[in-house]
């Protein structure tokens, strides 16, 4: 089934932002996922969060690779430019796209079995390289397109629609980041908007790769008694006690700020990340000490959402690689490819 138009139903005047858009302007097609499905609260999510940073829509590019997280791209910002990739592709299109041009804020949306099986190569050197996107995966522990089979991602004991309980470990995003040296990981759950939003403006925001894992059940086969990736499980195991709050540059704060249970961490441009409420100790900087507090909190059967860690000191993969500071698609031919000459002169040098 193909996506169709969305109608335009006509309404009260909508709110404008900085660009004169409305939020209408920042959707796409009508979404043809199972009625309830997590996906679309995600869809709805990065929507808002795209219209309230007043992004450009044709200075967009969403990525996808093959899944039913794939299609969500379809579903938001009809105006941006759009690649379907390969099953496990989606983050070396974006590398290549952004190595291209670098002036577009890229989003690459995945899924469980998208990036942690057959893309996991390619998800792990995208974090090596650091490259600027945000990385979400749509977790949902399935393959909902070939009815039902557990992903990699699936936690160890949880029941298949139909099928005995898994007893293969299972690879967490968020874990693997911390060992890769991911500069910006976060977890959230589809069902929880008003936390999702800040995660992805935090996450545009960032200068480098921000891989965000959220938890989004699928309605159809994993959202059942047994499931670790069902709605209610997720809402009598969630702990949020990582808040965050994103602050843009541009606007201008007044108030006091409590030194109690606050951490403040400032982006590359400016803007700023406030942890608002965090467990004692908790520093979102350290590590080794996000490392830690997941286990433990995992040990307990609990899962931490919110915006887990974040470096902002580290370099992207355009000042590792000492690219010009505009993108690749305006550097005139003769710069780009200088000639036999230089060429020869080049490889001399390694002789």
């Amino acid at each position: 089934m193909t996506s169709i138009t969305k109608p335009l139903i006509p309404l009260a005047p909508l709110a404008k932002n900085d660009l004169g858009l409305t939020i209408r302007d920042y959707e796409g097609a009508m979404s043809t996922l199972c009625a309830g499905c997590g996906h679309d609260s995600v869809t709805a999510a990065i929507v808002y969060s795209f219209w309230e940073l007043s992004t450009p829509p044709h200075m967009i590019a969403k990525l996808s690779g093959i899944g039913c997280s794939s299609k969500t791209p379809t579903y938001f910002v009809r105006g941006a430019h759009g690649f379907n990739s390969a099953h496990g592709r989606m983050v070396t299109i974006a590398t290549g796209a952004n190595a291209a041009n670098r002036e577009l804020t890229y989003i690459g949306i995945s899924g469980d079995g998208d990036s942690l099986s057959i893309g996991l190569g390619h998800l792990a050197h995208a974090i090596r390289r650091n490259v600027k996107m945000v990385y979400v995966i749509e977790n949902n522990g399935v393959y909902g397109l070939t009815k039902g089979q557990l992903s990699a991602s699936a936690d160890i004991g949880t029941r298949a629609k139909r099928g005995e309980p898994n007893e293969i470990a299972p690879i967490d995003p968020i874990m693997l980041g911390l060992a890769m040296g991911a500069t910006f990981l976060a977890r959230s759950f589809s069902g929880d908007k008003e936390q999702l939003v800040p995660i992805l403006k935090a996450a545009v925001a960032h200068n480098g790769l921000a891989l965000i894992d959220v938890i989004s059940p699928c309605v159809t086969f994993n959202d059942h008694e047994g499931s670790t990736k069902s709605y209610r499980f997720m809402r009598e195991h969630e702990v949020k006690e990582v808040q965050t709050d994103f602050v843009p540059l541009r606007t201008e704060i007044h108030g006091r700020i409590p030194s109690d249970g606050t951490t403040e961490i400032t982006m590359h441009d400016g803007s700023v990340v406030r942890f608002g409420s965090v467990p004692e100790g908790y520093d979102p900087s350290d590590r080794q000490k996000v490392e830690e507090y997941i286990r433990d909190r995992h040990s307990r059967g609990e899962i931490v959402t919110g915006l887990l860690y974040v470096d902002e000191s580290a370099k992207d993969v355009h000042e590792l690689n000492h690219t010009p500071a505009e993108g690749l698609n305006k550097v005139p031919y003769s710069k780009l490819c200088p000639g036999a000459a230089e060429l020869a002169s080049m490889q001399a040098s390694f002789r």
